[in-house]
């Protein structure tokens, strides 16, 4: 059996190997849904439930809802920042080193709290952002000033585009502590992040973060292609330290909270029976629009790379 912790969800461990491992909930958090709660006592609240049920892993980013993501969890966690294991992102998209302290001091005073558990750079889904961010004076420079002055323990990367760009940045051999990337039982058989980037983490040992394992908004668990259920545990099956879900209710958390404390892994002919059933509805892209459109492009990342308001844009 997988070692779990007192309220019964599976722990997996982050981070290279040595005295700086650390085991993190199977199940994590995600910030960018707590932003979308409109009343703040109540965002608060549900992060209160979620961390007293057992998940620890808070998942943010600093453009998240112009900081306010950041801010309600800094909120919520004010008083219990020693139980959680804290991860924001840094935004620059191409800007430098500068540019990047500034957000992390942002993201520090937001959370309320002297240091991150992880910081990773955000949204790398532009073809030139591996080169912008292993620049001189970019990004990666940041990474490294943080993690010697203390102000961040582990250092990752993010993205939702493109398989080949996350290969872009893990090319440079650069020693990333974690990397987050989309899984789920569709992309198993299209634009694959799971056949093509989770080998090369592995291989390097480099933590896996999973994220959209329902698709970043749920529309294939709307049209029936996928049970929560099902889109969860095949995630967690996979060799991934944690699985970021969005939690926007109660409802949700519970849902989230059954699955990992029931979690039993697919075993291999399951995780393909899964695949193979949904190939069909991956073929086109329709439920993994973050790969075939710009539509989950953040406007930040747009605006630094001269693109228009997504929705000034011609379909």
């Amino acid at each position: 059996m997988s070692k779990q912790n007192s309220a019964g969800i599976p722990l997996r461990t982050l981070g290279r190997t040595g005295p700086d491992q650390v085991e993190v909930t199977a199940i994590g958090f995600g910030g960018y849904h707590l932003g979308t709660i409109k009343d703040d006592d109540e965002a608060v609240r549900l992060v209160h439930q979620a961390i007293e049920a057992g998940i620890t892993f808070m998942d943010n980013a600093w453009e998240y809802h112009d900081g306010r993501s950041e801010e309600l969890m800094g909120r919520a966690i004010a008083d219990r920042r020693d139980e959680v294991f804290l991860m924001s992102k840094v935004c620059t998209h191409g800007r430098d080193r500068h540019e990047a302290m500034r957000q992390l001091e942002d993201s520090l005073r937001r959370l309320k709290t002297d240091h991150l558990d992880l910081w990773q750079v955000h949204e790398v889904v532009y073809e030139n952002d591996p080169e912008l961010h292993f620049a001189a004076g970019g990004v990666i420079e940041a990474l490294e000033q943080a993690r010697k002055e203390g102000k961040v323990r582990f250092v990752g990367f993010t993205g939702h585009k493109s398989a080949e760009i996350h290969l872009k940045m893990l090319a440079y051999e650069y020693p990333f502590d974690a990397c987050q990337l989309p899984l789920n039982c569709l992309d198993g058989t299209f634009r694959s992040f799971e056949q093509k980037v989770l080998p090369e983490l592995e291989r390097q040992g480099i933590a896996a973060i999973g994220m959209k394992s329902m698709g970043g908004v749920g529309d294939m668990v709307k049209a029936g292609v996928v049970s929560p259920e099902d889109a969860l545990r095949y995630v967690m099956s996979l060799p991934v330290a944690t699985v970021v879900s969005g939690i926007e209710s109660p409802e949700v958390l519970e849902q989230n909270l059954n699955v990992a404390r029931d979690f039993q892994p697919m075993t291999a002919d399951e995780m393909q029976a899964l695949r193979t059933r949904c190939a069909a509805a991956a073929g086109d892209g329709r439920y993994e629009l973050y790969k075939v459109s710009a539509k989950h492009e953040g406007p930040i990342g747009r605006a630094q790379h001269g693109f228009p308001p997504y929705k000034e844009m011609r379909a």
